[in-house]
């Protein structure tokens, strides 16, 4: 059956495993992220909105015309247990894409958290129940309910490329997308990363850590120091 742009709602090809997610739960943000170049990011504008806590589950994907929620609510009928909806909108914060309603629903159905490109309200709801949210702004202005939108397809947010069924991170640092056939890969560098930076805290601690690579990444740069 052909389906229209614009109006088609796709089902999942993959997703995912219980066990990488959970692997990555346990990881800060910011390692992920240097362990993928830093290359990857949802821009500084998608804040946490929840009061703390972070997130990791599986993306469930939208794209909706910015303002307009109609695919919203079905993404949240769609949604299994462990999932993120993930919410392409434009960045506009002309009109709130959900509020506390949406949310109870949201976690009556196991949803784990969203990542809304648009905004919320009912913001001290989102504080209080405390479901990890990450938006790009609040307005008291409620949506539209008309349309266009598409559901599992591939969406973009400031360049960060995201696939239903890849991994969603977030934290006070902001939120990441793994790719799933990257995943494993990133994963082991993640805690080499984390074992590494465990090992320097605690030369820190004891007074012993190196500094000497700054010095020599400013010689190695022709940088001038004072005279003894």
């Amino acid at each position: 059956m052909n389906m229209t742009i614009g109006f088609r709602i796709l089902n999942r090809e993959r997703t995912a495993s219980e066990e990488l997610v959970a692997a990555f739960a346990k990881l800060p943000v910011a390692n992920v992220s240097d362990s993928m170049s830093r290359m990857t990011a949802a821009g500084p504008s998608l804040r946490p909105m929840h009061a703390s806590g972070g997130m990791a589950g599986v993306a469930l994907t939208v794209k909706a015309r910015p303002g307009d929620n109609l695919m919203l609510h079905k993404a949240i009928d769609m949604a299994v247990p462990g999932d993120v909806i993930v919410v392409d909108a434009g960045g506009d914060l002309a009109n709130a894409l959900m509020g506390e309603l949406m949310l109870a629903y949201a976690i009556k159905k196991g949803v784990v958290g969203f990542v809304l490109n648009g905004a919320i309200r009912d913001a001290d709801n989102f504080i209080e129940t405390n479901l990890p949210t990450f938006a790009a702004g609040i307005t008291h202005r409620g949506p539209y309910k008309d349309g266009p939108g598409e559901i599992n397809v591939p969406i973009a947010i400031d360049g960060m490329v995201i696939h239903p069924g890849d991994i969603m991170i977030g934290d006070r640092d902001g939120v990441l997308c793994v790719p799933i056939d990257e995943a494993e890969d990133i994963l082991a560098r993640t805690r080499a990363k984390s074992d590494a930076e465990i090992k320097q805290m605690a030369a820190i601690e004891a007074g012993t850590n190196d500094r000497s690579w700054v010095d020599r990444a400013l010689k190695e740069r022709g940088c001038a120091f004072p005279a003894d």
